[in-house]
């Protein structure tokens, strides 16, 4: 990989999120990807009911949408599909794999759009043109060849849209296996794991109304104002009401701070901003289960104060008792816990605590919202059910204004594990995909993410096929997951632009353009449209208008269809006809899923229509059939914990994060203003104590080695020490840069999630010299 070095600078951001800043980058954006003007009036149908919906972060569109519903981060996602660049068999003709593979990420992003399908020669280490029906053919031939469908994997973007997921799943199931790994197994497992287990279904239970009624919003481990930026919206909506708004996160990030909104003239032109979190509590890596339980303990004790003192009860007994489960033992494991152990591990002072369980309690509606830093840890799915507890105390789940609100990354992440691009599969959704297309689907669970590139290092998978997304970068310990690709016979990958995992290759590769979100997908002369499932469980319709970067371009559902076809044949199932009539894998969309009855009819109105979520109205779907609170004790015997007895305080726990111009792996520029880095990405930001007690300086170049007990080296050189707000005895770098940090099996308990935000390592100065 790219190793030259990088020049560029700190410089304190002191502006307010979004604002002027934010409309700069979208111009320099839409000139550096060279958008014709022509296109530009894209933006304008962006989140829109009669447009596309943005392929970016899965925050729900508004249901009286104003012209300017996109946000600076969405624009990049558009520009990077509109972009008027092209990677054309002559690219490929100019330019070995090895030469490629030299490059940097943002490098590879900014060489355009792939025009054609492409073929792997080993003899000359260049990708070749290939017709698309040799294409289809190649693949066939290798999944035909395997000795078990399990030596198959089929990786699956969150891009997806429902069609083409439905249809993924429902292809690779006929072939016979439920290896599906996904972009949901890095990132929200956990919730999706941990929630069934005290509400019953793993969905947020939120709508976006649901803002206008909240009186007190908690955001853990999230930053809005570059993962989720027409997030921002609400929360402006929400603190100019007067709700309080509490940022629970290791690192104090600005546009949590301050924020002016482009989409308003007169904060733009007067310069005003609006003031979004009036607290910010920054636990310590790994350390929001002990928070948040320690919230639940001073909850129990402030309630037997009020009781002791003559006043009404702080704790929701009505729901309680009409509505849950195990509370009793629940309460009991609270008061046995230690506040010293919660105190220690939380790293948050007692007061804080006192105070954050104070607005808590004062909140009449409260909204929990969370990402990936609850969720990429070994305890994650602990911490979910532990939020969920808490929640629950109060019944602050499944009425106006209050509950649960995991914030997924990717548009349509959502969407694809309902259409069943999930690993697990329930006996009920088999049972229904064996009625409904007179199969018998396979029962056994297949592998995860982890556990895929676990199996093509073992040779126990030899093909590997990826729907969308940059598989190599986004998994965790890169040189083994580079290893695992290098062992297949076959990698293939469904893309839009090139990335570093097309040059990660098997024995044979393929790699196959792809529509964007934003172009016009017709059918037999007739314009498409995909669905997509926002964060909130609302399914709408998405329409492209742009002209497709290629005539070479098929969708992701015609790709599905035809390599089906290929493969399998159109006896059970006519593949051909679905690919070429979306309406119609929605007719079938709606034979297997209940709540998408009438589904053509339901996703013609504007705004499209909402998912019903049982647990938002109280209906429990657990063994009980009532909501569920499920104690968990705090783990004092951690990698991490066990890396600090041997190491101790010289041991450092490192979170990989995104930098403000980036989405997932995709790197759109080297800038993350609102942190004041320009022009840098191996930086890696330290306490100014941690700094004095290392012997190091704040500029000083250092290597990151991981620390895990499997005796294999780990290590990520030359990162720029960047003094920082941060907890003491944590770090923060960026991904993907980090994720070679990562130990492959280092994973959330119950859900397989890398433990990207709790990475033991060791600091070293580098042995290359400073410039």
């Amino acid at each position: 990989m790219n190793k030259k070095p990088e020049t560029g600078h700190i410089e304190p951001y002191t502006h307010p999120a979004a604002g002027w800043g934010a409309l700069k980058q979208v111009a320099i954006n839409l000139v550096r990807e060279r958008v014709a003007g022509g296109n530009y009036k894209t933006l304008l149908k962006q989140n829109q009911p009669d447009g596309f919906d943005c392929p970016g972060c899965a925050w729900p569109d508004r249901e009286h949408a104003s012209t300017f519903e996109f946000c600076e981060n969405g624009v990049k996602a558009v520009a990077a599909e509109a972009t008027s660049k092209r990677v054309t068999p002559a690219f490929f003709a100019a330019h070995t794999v090895t030469e490629l593979l030299e490059q940097s990420d943002y490098e590879l992003e900014q060489h355009g759009r792939l025009t054609d399908p492409m073929v792997y020669d080993a003899a000359s280490d260049k990708y070749q043109a290939i017709e698309w029906d040799q294409a289809f053919a190649l693949m066939a031939r290798h999944l035909q060849a395997l000795p078990s469908p399990d030596a198959a994997t089929f990786y699956t973007s969150g891009r997806t849209g429902n069609e083409a997921a439905f249809l993924f799943q429902l292809f690779v199931r006929m072939y016979g296996t439920n290896n599906f790994p996904d972009c949901s197994n890095m990132c929200h497992e956990p919730t999706s794991r941990g929630l069934p287990g005290t509400v019953g279904i793993g969905k947020g239970t939120v709508t976006l109304e649901d803002f206008e009624h909240a009186d007190t919003l908690l955001i853990f481990g999230q930053n809005p104002a570059t993962n989720h930026p027409r997030m921002m919206g609400e929360l402006r909506d929400c603190a100019r009401r007067g709700a309080t708004i509490v940022s629970i996160n290791p690192l104090r990030e600005r546009g949590l701070e301050r924020f002016t909104s482009p989409a308003h003239a007169l904060e733009m032109l007067t310069g005003s901003t609006t003031h979004i979190a009036s607290l910010f509590i920054q636990p310590k890596l790994a350390g929001d289960f002990a928070l948040i339980k320690a919230m639940a303990k001073r909850l129990v004790e402030r309630d037997d104060e009020a009781l002791a003192a003559g006043q009404a009860g702080l704790l929701d007994r009505e729901f309680i008792e009409r509505h849950t489960s195990g509370y009793p033992a629940f309460e009991a494991d609270l008061r046995a816990e230690s506040w010293d152990v919660l105190l220690q591990e939380s790293g948050v002072p007692r007061e804080q605590i006192e105070q954050l369980t104070d607005i808590y309690i004062k909140g009449r509606n409260v909204i929990s919202t969370w990402g990936m830093g609850l969720t990429q840890h070994k305890g994650a799915l602990k911490t979910i059910q532990m939020l969920s507890n808490l929640m629950m105390m109060r019944g602050q789940i499944g009425r106006k204004g209050a509950g649960l609100c995991p914030v997924r990354g990717h548009s349509n992440v959502q969407g694809d594990r309902t259409m069943g691009i999930e690993e697990k599969p329930t006996k009920a959704f088999l049972d229904r995909l064996q009625k409904v297309f007179n199969f018998e689907p396979p029962r056994e669970h297949g592998l995860d993410t982890v556990d895929s590139i676990q199996a093509m290092l073992d040779g126990r998978v030899k093909v590997f096929i990826g729907m969308g997304g940059n598989f190599a970068m986004a998994t965790p310990d890169t040189a083994l997951t580079f290893e695992a690709l290098r062992q297949c016979a076959l990698t293939v990958h469904v893309a839009t632009k090139l990335n570093r995992s097309h040059l990660v290759l098997g024995k044979e590769a393929l790699i196959l353009p792809t529509l964007g979100r934003t172009e016009i997908d017709l059918q037999n002369g007739v314009p498409q449209g995909v669905t997509v499932e926002d964060s909130m469980s609302m399914v709408h319709l998405s329409f492209g208008m742009n002209k497709p970067a290629s005539d070479k371009l098929l969708s992701e559902t015609a790709i599905v269809a035809k390599l089906a076809h290929a493969t399998l044949g159109s006896g059970k199932v006519d593949w051909l006809a679905l690919g070429a009539d979306y309406a119609a894998i929605r007719e079938l969309i709606e034979k297997v899923f209940d709540d998408f009855h009438d589904f053509n009819a339901r996703v013609a109105h504007p705004g499209g229509f909402h998912l019903r979520v049982a647990s938002r109205e109280r209906e429990w779907r657990t063994a009980s059939g009532r909501a569920q609170f499920v104690p968990h004790a705090v783990d004092l015997d951690t990698p991490i914990h066990r890396a600090r007895a041997l190491h101790g305080e010289r041991l450092m726990v490192l979170m990989t994060a995104r930098s403000h111009d980036q989405y997932n792996t995709t790197i759109y520029g080297l800038d993350d203003r609102y942190r004041g880095v320009f022009g840098l990405r191996r930086v890696v930001f330290i306490n100014q104590d941690d700094l004095a007690m290392l012997g190091l300086r704040n500029g000083e170049y250092v290597d990151l080695v991981s620390v895990w007990d499997d005796n294999v080296t780990r290590r990520a050189e030359r990162f720029l020490l960047v003094e920082y707000d941060i907890p003491r005895g944590c770090l923060g770098a960026y991904f993907p840069e980090t994720n070679g940090l990562v130990p492959l099996h280092s994973t959330a308990d119950g859900a397989g999630t890398p433990t990207s935000k709790s990475i033991p390592v060791l600091l070293e100065r580098s042995a290359q010299a400073d410039t």
